[in-house]
């Protein structure tokens, strides 16, 4: 007994150091109480908004996948656990003691033998001494809090999508989420005319609000705070950004024609992890020859990269925030003739694309001018018939936004000063395409990450080379992993 004692004293002070020795740079308690204070500003008057934390994904079995917070959750509190609600009223409420409070953060509670198997909890009162919440309770409070929401005018939340799973635990997201539903819609079952349940239509079960619910209007306040990125973020983001372009580099200095697309793609991420990235944005994108004709090519299989181009669209996340930037390089270090003249075509339509992420403009803007490029183009190398016959050689868009998610929240309006958005045009050629076959299996994006301002557009990415002869020259250099070898494995 004394020894498991000894043992969870120990874990105790481990994890007290672990909790000294993290990053510095996280966004502070201050940015995420403005955040908020700026959406309930934006709130109907005697409104209440709920926020619930993203579900823990099952990877398979008793293995479940690392974490993520959903974006919007962590933008308002900071808080990176699961099993979480936070409740934000328009206007200040009262309890039953007089104290006065205008939110609520409810939180998975602390766990010492849990925490030996998952990992520190902050608890109720490390939430209020590490992201400055004033009211915090734990989760199972949620389940017996006993607020009317008839009290309110408006009551706000996102769509759940049901995909969250309810175990054993108390107070998990399950229970919260059945808890809230519980107070705020009825169901309704639909019955036979002597009034016994119809069990051929029960699947048909439907739920009626019982006050006014908005499931819409929050994703439109989030957007219009999230589209535009205070100083706070930008530092976040522009380092995201630099240590994508930073990968692209290494990898640009490391590609040879014996490298599989998993070995690419494994160097990108360890660079990322060497500066302090937690996550890959997104799954990353590695795909040789005419793999890359696949938009979201991921699964990276290809044993050997030869001489075909490779087109890498990876992203580091980096305290939350996800850059986006995309490089197609010769694996041989040189562009064929054929590869050249595509790749040429796709920068000139990016140029034209980064001249029109200006203020005022928008995302068809930046597309329509890289389309028309790229249009006159092919027709010009006789790929397609006609400068405006249709085709799906360039069949995406050409801008988003970015930031906490890698498609960011936004409104859908014109570009506005610290906005943060890609622009990413490309040509795809699939093997058996209508053209030549000197074409075929090239597929080339470019795609770099650019910064709305008042005096023009500025490329965050640009430390990654773009032009022909850079990249050549680029891949010419000696890189770190030139005398990385591991032992030959049968």
């Amino acid at each position: 007994m004394r020894s498991l004692l000894f043992m969870f004293i120990g874990f105790c002070c481990i994890n007290l150091f672990a909790q000294e020795s993290k990053p510095q740079d996280y966004l502070s308690s201050e940015f995420h109480k403005s955040r908020r204070e700026a959406l309930r500003a934006k709130m109907p008057e005697n409104s209440v908004a709920f926020f619930f934390a993203n579900p823990v994904r099952n990877r398979a079995n008793d293995v479940d996948y690392v974490y993520h917070q959903d974006p919007d959750f962590y933008y308002l509190t900071g808080y990176k656990e699961p099993h979480a609600v936070l409740v934000i009223f328009s206007e200040k409420q009262t309890d039953d003691k007089g104290n006065k409070f205008d939110e609520v953060l409810y939180v998975q509670e602390k766990n010492p033998r849990a925490e030996m198997w998952t990992g520190y909890r902050l608890g109720v009162e490390g939430a209020k001494e590490e992201l400055g919440f004033e009211t915090v309770f734990n989760g199972k409070d949620f389940l017996n809090d006993d607020l009317s929401f008839s009290e309110f005018e408006t009551v706000l939340h996102k769509p759940f999508t049901n995909d969250y799973r309810d175990t054993r635990n108390e107070a998990d997201l399950a229970d919260l989420i059945k808890s809230f539903k519980t107070k705020v819609y009825e169901e309704k079952v639909p019955q036979l005319s002597n009034g016994s349940l119809n069990v051929e239509l029960k699947q048909e079960v439907t739920t009626e609000p019982k006050m006014n619910v908005d499931t819409q209007s929050l994703r439109t306040y989030m957007g219009s705070l999230r589209q535009i990125k205070t100083p706070e973020e930008m530092k976040l983001l522009k380092k995201a950004v630099r240590i994508s372009a930073m990968g692209q580099v290494e990898v640009m200095k490391a590609m040879h024609p014996g490298m599989s697309e998993t070995e690419i793609q494994g160097l990108h991420e360890y660079v990322y992890k060497k500066y302090g990235s937690e996550y890959e944005g997104y799954p990353s994108i590695v795909g040789a020859g005419n793999n890359g004709c696949v938009l979201h090519y991921v699964e990276n299989s290809k044993t050997k990269v030869d001489n075909d181009l490779v087109l890498m669209d990876l992203g580091a996340e980096y305290h939350g925030y996800t850059a986006d930037v995309t490089r197609t390089i010769p694996a041989n270090g040189k562009f064929s003739k054929e590869q050249k003249a595509i790749y040429e075509l796709v920068y000139e339509a990016q140029e034209a694309g980064i001249a029109q992420a200006v203020v005022g403009n928008n995302p068809s803007d930046t597309h329509i001018a890289g389309q028309k490029i790229i249009n006159q183009g092919l027709y010009e190398l006789g790929i397609i018939s006609s400068p405006d016959a249709r085709h799906l050689y360039f069949p995406h868009g050409t801008s988003h936004h970015i930031g906490l998610d890698v498609h960011d929240l936004n409104t859908g309006g014109n570009f506005e000063p610290n906005m943060v958005i890609t622009v990413e045009p490309g040509i795809y050629i699939p093997e058996g395409s209508d053209c030549d076959e000197k074409w075929w299996g090239i597929a080339v994006r470019i795609e770099d990450d650019i910064l709305i301002t008042e005096n023009g557009p500025i490329n965050l990415s640009a430390e990654a080379p773009r032009k022909v002869e850079e990249i050549e020259k680029m891949m010419e250099q000696p890189s770190v992993f030139d005398k990385f070898h591991l032992p030959q494995l049968d």
